[in-house]
């Protein structure tokens, strides 16, 4: 169905799902987690595939524009993104320290975005939730930021 999706956004702007993008589309949803740029690279270059580097980059960001995919935080190593089609929506915490991603969902912090749209006749479509800090683990060790 993603394939679909992604060709028909490609379609709407005059691109084609040639055999790269295809590819690129393919590994992304083989994760089934949070992902690097680089890693991905890698990963289709080990495939066989003949994609080059920036059209692994230039296909994620068009992935990104199509709702695909969202870029969920940068780091000191670049950004790091996840496929969110077919999955629930969810925010992320993310440890300054050993760059961990923990995912978590509140049906109260939901409720209260859509409480703060309507009281300022705001229509809201999406939105991202990061909360920054040190997770359990790097607490116990003390240690610093990346």
């Amino acid at each position: 169905m993603e394939q679909k999706i992604f060709q028909e956004f490609l379609g709407e702007r005059g691109l084609k799902l040639t055999k790269e993008r295809a590819a690129v589309l393919r590994e992304v949803f083989s994760f089934h987690g949070h992902f690097e740029p680089e890693h991905l690279y890698f990963r289709i270059r080990g495939s066989g595939s003949k994609a080059s580097r920036a059209s692994v980059y230039r296909t994620l960001s068009l992935l990104v524009e199509s709702g695909l995919v969202e870029k969920v935080t940068r780091t000191d190593r670049g950004n790091v993104y996840e496929h969110t089609y077919g999955h629930r929506h969810h925010d992320h915490m993310i440890c300054d320290a050993c760059g961990g991603i923990i995912e978590f969902y509140s049906e109260k912090l939901e409720s209260l975005q859509a409480e703060i749209c309507e009281q300022n006749s705001f229509s809201g479509s999406s939105h991202t939730l990061e909360i920054r800090g040190r997770c359990e683990t790097c607490q116990g060790k003390g240690l610093e930021d990346r």
